[in-house]
């Protein structure tokens, strides 16, 4: 199945347990995902439960952080800044930031506050 049909409330708790085995919290996934997307913390709960997938969790974003393009970087072995297609770019920047969270790096260094 293809990653933007899964439901987003399968696919963001994995990327919340990946952070959370290194310690780090739901809020501060929370913060990254809400600097990438503009989304708020009360947005993404209520996107937890629907139905909604994880390719209208990217496509209804309220405001795609323009800095986003500033995230470099490989996850999976792909540099970001080669991938072609825009979605899935922008799923792998948040692939990143989680990422980065997980392996310790201090949240205002990873989104610049």
């Amino acid at each position: 199945m293809d990653v933007f049909e899964m439901e987003f409330a399968k696919v963001y708790p994995m990327l919340v347990a990946k952070a959370e085995r290194k310690g780090r919290t739901v809020d501060e996934v929370y913060k990254v995902t809400c600097w990438l997307t503009g989304y708020t913390k009360e947005n993404l709960i209520e996107l937890m439960n629907s139905d909604s997938t994880y390719g209208e969790f990217l496509d209804g974003a309220p405001m795609m952080n323009p800095d986003r393009l500033n995230v470099k970087g490989r996850i999976c072995g792909v540099r970001i800044e080669e991938i072609e297609d825009p979605r899935m770019r922008d799923l792998r920047i948040l692939d990143k930031l989680v990422d980065d969270l997980a392996k310790g790096k201090a949240i205002e260094k990873i989104i610049g506050t």
